[in-house]
C-alpha cells in the first residue's frame, strides 16, 4: 500500500469513527494508561506519538507531566480534526502540536523544530501501519542521545482461548495486524524491556534509540 492510500484509507476508517473512538476504545486498548504512567518524563522531555488519534493520550500526558513538550502526527487528517478540537477544549493549545503526515516521515522538522525527540510513542499504531519496521527506525533517527521508543499494542493473543480467533478476525476488519514478530523477538531477546498483560492481549515495550534489529531474521 503507498503512503496517500494509506492516508485515505485511514480517513475513511475515522471519518466517523473519530465520534466515538475514545468512548469505545478505552474497553479494548489496554495498557495505554500504564504506559502513561510509566514514562517517568523529566521536566522539558519532548515527546512525540505517532499516530496520535484524537489525542487522547497527548492531552494525559500534558497534564501528568506540565512541563512536556508535545507533538502529534497522524495519516489521517479526519482523526486530527478531532484532535485538534480536543486540544483547545483542554486549553493545551501551546504544549502540545498537531501535525498531519505518515509515521515513515516523521522528524522534528515536521514540526518546525531542530532539536531531536526524547521519547517517540506508538500506541496501537503499529499495528497499523503498513511498513510498521520502517516507522520504528525512522522514530528511532527522530531521538536524541539516550531517547526511547514507547510500543503499547495487541499481542498474540495466544492465552484468550476460543476468543482469540473472533477478535483477530474482528481487528482485521479494521485493518488491524498485530505486530506478533516484534513482540516474540524482544521476549527471546530482551524480556527485561517488555511486559505482557494477561491472556497475551496486548504488550508494552521499549526500544532504545540504538536498537538494530535484523528484521529479515525476525520470526
Amino acid at each position: 500500500m503507498n503512503p496517500p492510500d494509506h492516508a485515505a484509507l485511514m480517513d475513511a476508517i475515522y471519518h466517523y469513527q473519530r465520534y466515538i473512538y475514545d468512548l469505545t476504545r478505552k474497553y479494548y486498548l489496554f495498557g495505554r494508561d500504564r504506559l502513561i504512567r510509566e514514562l517517568n518524563l523529566a521536566p522539558g522531555a519532548r515527546l512525540v506519538e505517532i499516530g496520535c488519534g484524537t489525542a487522547r493520550n497527548l492531552i494525559k500526558i500534558a497534564k501528568r507531566y506540565p512541563e512536556a513538550k508535545l507533538f502529534g502526527l497522524d495519516a489521517s487528517q479526519e482523526m486530527l480534526n478531532t484532535a485538534e478540537q480536543a486540544v483547545r477544549k483542554a486549553g493545551l493549545e501551546g504544549r502540545i502540536r498537531l501535525v498531519h503526515g505518515l509515521a515513515e516521515t516523521l522528524s522534528p522538522a515536521l514540526f518546525g523544530e531542530t532539536a531531536a525527540f526524547d521519547r517517540a510513542l506508538f500506541s496501537y499504531s503499529l499495528s497499523m501501519i503498513p511498513d510498521w519496521k520502517t516507522a520504528i527506525e525512522t522514530a528511532q533517527a527522530a531521538l536524541a542521545t539516550g531517547g526511547q521508543v514507547h510500543v503499547v499494542d495487541f499481542g498474540d493473543l495466544a492465552g484468550l482461548g476460543p476468543g482469540k480467533g473472533v477478535l483477530a478476525a474482528w481487528l482485521q476488519v479494521f485493518h488491524v495486524h498485530p505486530r506478533i514478530e516484534l513482540l516474540h523477538s524482544f521476549e527471546q531477546h530482551a524480556p527485561s524491556r517488555l511486559r505482557i498483560l494477561p491472556g497475551r492481549y496486548a504488550f508494552l515495550l521499549t526500544i532504545d534509540v540504538n536498537d538494530v534489529f535484523g528484521w529479515e531474521t525476525m520470526a
